[in-house]
């Protein structure tokens, strides 16, 4: 309908409007009256009847021209609602001082995770307080308010402990990190008993750095500590760490406030068994983080509850010979509305090896369909269940339980009571107690013994498998560095993967869960298989100005995101942008064989993207070559970059590679610079707190 026409018609509604406005008089005004002088001659129409006619006038337009669009607006509902199920149901109350007083508990144990490890050891310390007559909880800092720290002395006998993981460059894990903003500030804590055990790895340069600040804060702030800060190294025996930290914890609790220990307790299940015999299929997970049905009706924003199922686009070989493997994986997110920035990591959902959940079933003779649910036996409980619940068994070790990892102490001291054989009970108690923990580390963690394999080599344990489900870890997304620039691939995620898959000292056949599922994700169709993904945004970026200088460090698939990099410069060189120098040193073994994206490295050498291309093939000659030895080789152009301004950049293995280039670069400082090695120190420490120092490394 055109213009002309709806004005025609509204003249039309206002002439009917005027007709009923003249029809409402009283019958002697419409007849011959005397009309008054102009200068006394009242309105046609009074104040009322102007608004009733506006208003009349607004609603028929309204309807007129709208009533199409809400018509349009409402069609009928195609998509059933994405269905959102909480994990926990439990109160929300963010004062853990409330809830102590209302439970009557009084040891509050904190807790910084970013793998579960830090969460597992608060539960095993809340539990441990059972043992000495006191009532503990896990909690999570970031759900509750942490300035109640401040209120402890309102709780009797109260105190709280800490189990802090560092994290990156020594920062705290993400659910730490309001608690750690709020320690900036001054606070009154001197109501507050605490003990502190952090969780790191020596191999980092921020050892255990949040446990420490931590622990020096509270002391600084009026707190009072129970006992010494335990600090736990994951390059080493984090379990063998935690345990002689809370062989002296206790002892000391007891001193300070006057108890004793009321003796040992026996196995106390923090979840019980709820079994499901008929259910509606809809309301069971099936592998969903947290989101009931979230993987099959998507709904943005993706994050690490809500991951996105990325097809996989591309899963090709890279290696051209021996006996390894390495992938280059494309994930697709087109459409997802996610958003990279090269050096960003993306976080991969994998799942466990289904013939080792097959052989768990067979030898605990489980019903791996069966349905059930496993609840907290606190009622007041902020986590209801260890993971999404009601599930399958066969779900839940696949998707939920770490069946790979070898079980630590606790879980094999809380089933050795299943064991009908006296002899695996008195093996399992001896390896489980104080005295025992070199022969566990050797039986269980150097032997990399996973629970399947212990139980095959003790026959007589039969522990029920949600007892099972209950004690061991939460299976984790596997992070990898992004190996691709979102400028040059902007709907495609780049990852470069090594082929976990070795043997053991006692010749058993290890194989990484995330890099041996991912192997089997080979594109099939236009689709291909879909994969749970989310991006984790990182630190490690290029400077902001394409023309300041970078050096990059990174061997194997330590390469992986200084392609991403390279990428970012060929794309601001191909838009005519100046680019600074751009220096690469890698290395593989062989040249031959291993040597990943040799054609693309070769070709931005060629077109000047790269200013140097350094590679080490450490095995083609008699004396190995590492990228420390080329660094060395190249100690006065490093040192002219450094002087430049140059950004410098090393990702890869933290405990050998990242160490020894961090000494060549401290040669290289005291050398070219003429320094003194304290001044060489102070110099590279500058580069890292200028941020022109980073590292992406791991263990």
């Amino acid at each position: 309908m055109n213009c002309t026409s709806n004005l025609t018609i509204l003249k039309e509604g206002i002439s009917c409007i005027n007709k009923a406005i003249m029809t409402d008089m009283d019958p002697d005004e419409t007849q011959s009256v005397p009309l008054p002088a102009a200068t006394e001659e009242e309105p046609f129409l009074g104040m009322t009847d102007i608004f009733l006619v506006c208003m009349i006038l607004g609603l028929t337009i309204y309807w007129w021209f709208f009533r199409d669009r809400k018509a349009a607006a409402t069609p009928q509902q195609l998509v059933k609602p994405l269905t959102v199920v909480p994990l926990s149901t439990a109160s929300r109350d963010p004062s853990f001082i409330n809830r102590m007083k209302k439970t009557k508990k009084n040891v509050a144990v904190f807790y910084g995770s970013q793998t579960g490890t830090a969460e597992e050891f608060a539960g095993r310390l809340a539990r441990d307080c059972i043992r000495y007559g006191l009532k503990g909880f896990a909690v999570d800092p970031e759900e509750c308010e942490m300035e109640e720290l401040t209120r402890m002395g309102e709780v009797e006998s109260s105190f709280a402990l800490f189990c802090l993981a560092t994290y990156g460059e020594g920062d705290p894990t993400d659910n730490a990190q309001e608690f750690f903003d709020w320690l900036q500030e001054d606070h009154d804590l001197s109501e507050l008993r605490y003990a502190v055990f952090g969780l790191g790895n020596k191999t980092y340069e921020h050892f255990n750095a949040m446990g420490i600040f931590v622990d020096k804060r509270l002391e600084e702030m009026g707190a009072v500590r129970l006992c010494t800060a335990g600090m736990g190294d994951d390059d080493a025996n984090i379990e063998e760490d935690f345990v002689t930290w809370r062989e002296t914890l206790w002892p000391a609790v007891c001193e300070h406030f006057g108890i004793e220990s009321v003796g040992e307790e026996g196995v106390m299940r923090q979840y019980t068994l709820e079994k499901h015999e008929d259910i509606n299929q809809n309301e069971i997970f099936t592998g969903e983080p947290t989101r009931l049905n979230s993987l099959t009706q998507q709904k943005p924003p993706y994050d690490a509850k809500n991951p996105y199922m990325s097809s996989v686009k591309v899963n090709r070989e890279l290696h051209k010979g021996g006996d390894r493997s390495c992938m280059h994986i494309e994930f697709d997110i087109s459409g997802s509305r996610i958003r990279y920035e090269a050096g960003d990591h993306v976080a991969v959902y994998a799942t466990n090896d289904p013939s080792m959940v097959e052989e768990i079933a067979h030898l605990l003779n489980v019903n791996l369909d069966e349905v059930f649910t496993l609840n907290n036996v606190d009622d007041e409980a902020a986590k209801k269940h260890p993971f999404p619940c009601p599930t399958t068994y066969r779900t839940a070790l696949l998707h939920y339980v770490d069946i790979t990892h070898p079980p630590r102490t606790n879980v094999l001291h809380d089933i050795i009571d299943y064991a009908s054989d006296p002899k695996d009970r008195e093996f399992l108690t001896r390896i489980t107690a104080s005295a025992g923990k070199k022969e566990f580390a050797e039986w269980v963690t150097e032997s990399h013994r996973d629970i399947l394999q212990i139980l095959k080599d003790l026959p007589s344990l039969k522990p029920p498998l949600d007892h099972l489900c209950e004690l061991l870890p939460r299976l984790h997304a596997r992070y990898y560095s992004i190996s691709s620039s979102p400028k040059e691939h902007p709907e495609r995620i780049h990852i470069t993967a090594v082929l976990v898959d070795y043997h053991s000292k006692i010749d058993r056949r290890i194989k990484g869960v995330a890099t041996n599922w991912l192997a089997t994700k080979i594109p099939n169709g236009p689709d291909g298989p879909r994969v749970p993904i989310y991006v984790r945004k990182s630190p490690f970026r290029l400077p902001f100005k394409t023309t300041t200088p970078v050096i990059m460090i990174g061997p194997g698939t330590g390469l992986a995101p200084f392609r991403g990099f390279i990428q970012e410069r060929h794309h601001a060189k191909a838009e005519g942008k100046p680019i600074g120098d751009t220096v690469l040193f890698s290395g593989c073994r062989k040249k031959s064989e291993d040597y990943i994206y040799q054609e693309e490295l070769e070709g931005y050498e060629g077109d000047g993207t790269l200013s140097q291309l350094n590679m080490a093939f450490s095995r083609d000659q008699a004396q190995k070559v590492y990228v420390q030895h080329l660094i060395k080789q190249k100690s006065e152009s490093v040192w002219n970059l450094l002087n430049d301004g140059a950004h410098l950049y090393v990702c890869g293995d933290a405990r050998h590679m990242a160490h020894d280039v961090d000494m060549v670069l401290h040669e290289i400082v005291e050398k070219n610079g003429n320094m003194t090695q304290s001044q060489a120190k102070d110099f590279i420490k500058g580069l890292r707190n200028k941020g022109r120092y980073a590292c992406d490394v791991w263990s």
